[in-house]
């Protein structure tokens, strides 16, 4: 039996991408440090290329895919997620960074959390599946690296650089994606 909170028609279900950016989009409006958005740019840049890079290393052995909705076809709803949606929620994550140690926790729990719940919602609706072994607690495990290598990026950008590699080889390794 469906809960009310998840009982969404098709209709509904075909625009949750589109709600999904345009919810980002407004956040960013709203709680994005503007003003100082050059000194967020790298680490927008940095989030976008390791999407494009995803995709390109997995093109035919994908670990999710986006069931696209009003965004026309899989490849537009990717774009969109690579320079639309991930590069505002770091402007959003960086800009609104703390500085006492608790409060960071908190911080990247709050991002964690959104991300994960965005997935779980985007899961129920059917508008992104799994393949290769990939489930939502990968992704809850992603999340929680890709978080403080974003916030790295921010300040250490070289030390990340040098970490992403290893990780990136380790998925790859961990999830036997054939590379051509």
């Amino acid at each position: 039996m469906r809960t009310p909170l998840l009982d969404i028609s098709c209709r509904e279900r075909s625009l949750m991408h589109l709600a999904y950016a345009i919810i980002i989009i407004l956040a960013a409006w709203r709680w994005g440090d503007w003003k100082n958005w050059k000194l967020y740019h790298p680490s927008m840049l940095y989030i976008t290329a390791g999407s494009y890079l995803y995709e390109y290393l997995t093109k035919d052995q994908t670990m999710w895919k986006f069931h696209p909705d009003y965004l026309y076809n899989q490849t537009v709803t990717v774009v969109v997620y690579a320079i639309v949606t991930m590069p505002l929620s770091v402007l959003i994550f960086l800009s609104r960074y703390p500085k006492a140690l608790g409060k960071k926790v908190f911080h990247y729990g709050i991002w964690i959390g959104i991300y994960i719940i965005g997935e779980w919602f985007l899961l129920r609706m059917g508008r992104i599946s799994y393949q290769h072994s990939w489930s939502l607690w990968y992704s809850l495990l992603f999340d929680i690296m890709m978080f403080p290598m974003i916030r790295l990026h921010h300040k250490r950008p070289l030390v990340a650089y040098g970490l992403s590699i290893p990780i990136v080889v380790s998925l790859i390794y961990l999830f036997h994606i054939q590379l051509e």
